[in-house]
């Protein structure tokens, strides 16, 4: 299902377009993921619903819905957007130091993560959404040139981890210890 051919312009009404157009009669596990990846592709991560709120609004609709199933999917959902909390509250990248230590804390979650796509593709998200908020720091006008300098640093760093974390250890560890790293940040 392709995000292009819905018409529907809010969430409410594309969760019903999207469950029409599965023309189930009941909803379960499967109906409720295909409308999260609906809502995704058309809106973007931050407009997905929880399972148990489309249920019910597709229920409101005459949907009959497979409980267990939806119980499940909920349950799961959450167990998986709390797991992304926890990784990116984990997380702290105001200076270098607090950064070395939380790539460390994301190559462990990417090692335990390796054969789960999805949550790879989460753990990457925290990560981009991290780097947003150091660039913004790099950018401030207020700060000195000391912490815009290792804002700056950092966002490189998490550029080179979004393009190929496997090898990120290696490269943190070599950029380091340049000589234009030393000078510009010192030898710790």
């Amino acid at each position: 299902m392709t995000s292009n051919k819905w018409r529907s312009n809010t969430v409410p009404d594309l969760i019903i377009e999207v469950w029409e157009a599965l023309d189930c009669e009941s909803v379960g596990k499967h109906e409720l993921e295909e409308i999260q990846k609906v809502l995704a592709e058309k809106f973007g991560p931050g407009a997905v619903n929880s399972p148990a709120t489309i249920a019910r609004a597709v229920a409101d609709e005459g949907a009959v819905l497979r409980h267990p199933e939806v119980f499940e999917c909920d349950f799961a959902w959450r167990e998986r957007s709390l797991s992304e909390h926890v990784v990116a509250s984990e997380l702290t990248f105001s200076n270098l130091s607090e950064a070395v230590a939380s790539f460390g804390k994301l190559e462990e979650k990417r090692h335990s993560m390796s054969a789960d796509l999805e949550a790879l593709k989460r753990l990457r998200n925290v990560v981009i959404s991290a780097r947003e908020e150091v660039l913004l720091t790099a950018r401030s006008k207020v700060l000195g040139d000391q912490q815009r300098g290792e804002a700056a640093e950092v966002a490189e760093w998490m550029t080179v981890w979004l393009r190929a974390p496997a090898l990120f250890p290696d490269w943190l560890d070599l950029r380091m210890r340049t000589a234009e790293f030393k000078g510009k940040f010192g030898a710790d």
